[in-house]
């Protein structure tokens, strides 16, 4: 189990390698490196219902057209999208419930 690195309320020493912050409160000047540039989320959203909140669709939108792709290569990879209403998974509950 990896041991947590907290500033808060303790001391910080020297035998630590790698802090974990936060930023809370943005100053005056940028920091270069950390403030200065925009960069954008790697992955988008998997589930259907946080796609369909990301872009603000509609029940009846297809979810499909609007999953966050990423190049890799010549070929693109988009997530499997869980909790999504299909067809075949209507008629497997219909199945079940007769």
């Amino acid at each position: 189990c990896r041991k947590r690195k907290s500033v808060r309320g303790c001391v910080v020493g020297p035998d630590l390698s790698v802090l974990h912050l936060v930023m809370v409160k943005k100053g005056d000047q940028e920091i270069p490196g950390l403030t200065d540039d925009q960069r954008p989320r790697r992955l988008g959203p998997k589930r259907a219902s946080h796609i369909r909140k990301l872009f603000a669709l509609e029940k009846k939108d297809d979810v499909r057209k609007f999953v966050v792709r990423r190049e890799v290569g010549k070929t693109t990879k988009a997530p499997k999208i869980q909790r999504l209403v299909t067809p075949a998974m209507l008629q497997r509950k219909r199945y079940y419930k007769s």
